[in-house]
């Protein structure tokens, strides 16, 4: 992506893509609560960015993103395959729904709130990785971790040692490579979170379906 197509700000404590004005036009005190907030997401979000000038930290992070592009997730679904065999088919499918679910809340939101990414606000911000789209808020790659985590450790628990942490170098990374303030991060775990609550109702409705379906092709 050329960095030029948004014009980054020298202000290191305010976040251009929110303004508390119109958020609270008739109530100074909380749009003095929200900027201070926001100098913390800032301040929070460059700080955590000064790790990406090690290279070692860098290129482990950037390889970390990556595989929460998709990959990992994908294997630990090949696995608890091979681990469960057919009986994992519909816990996959439930797991793969609250995904798709999870994705579509992820790319309206995007578009409703349209908030930079940190690189390309602040000129202090080191970018170590390429963007998936234009904008930050809020972090994808952090949804389907907590997601996946939630979802697919509650079916096998076994899994959760090796999830969990990585879960939690993912939504680090969308921070250390400059793509996402710490809010991105926070707001995407939460919605992962609640979506994976729906886990044993989308399994109940689905089992149901799939029981009536069989006593149709029976009879």
């Amino acid at each position: 992506m050329k960095r030029n197509r948004v014009k980054p700000s020298t202000n290191k404590k305010t976040n251009s893509s929110i303004k508390p004005n119109a958020l609270f036009p008739k109530n100074p005190t909380l749009a003095i609560y929200l900027n201070q907030f926001i100098v913390w997401d800032t301040s929070l979000c460059i700080h955590i960015n000064r790790y990406s000038t090690n290279h070692m930290i860098a290129a482990f992070f950037k390889g970390i993103s990556r595989l929460g592009d998709g990959w990992f997730w994908y294997v630990m679904l090949f696995t608890a395959l091979v681990a469960h065999g057919t009986s994992a088919i519909l816990p996959l499918v439930v797991t793969m729904l609250l995904s798709a679910t999870g994705l579509a809340v992820y790319k309206i939101l995007k578009l409703k709130t349209v908030r930079p990414r940190p690189y390309q606000v602040h000129q202090v911000i080191v970018l170590g990785e390429r963007p998936l789209d234009v904008f930050s808020f809020p972090s994808g790659h952090t949804l389907q971790a907590v997601l996946f985590t939630a979802t697919l450790g509650s079916y096998y628990p076994e899994l959760l040692p090796i999830m969990l942490p990585f879960a939690i170098l993912v939504a680090l990374s969308r921070i250390v490579l400059g793509l996402h303030y710490p809010t991105d991060v926070l707001v995407g775990a939460g919605i992962g979170y609640v979506l994976s609550l729906w886990m044993t109702s989308l399994h109940q409705l689905i089992a149901q379906n799939l029981l009536f379906l069989s006593v149709l092709v029976f009879y």
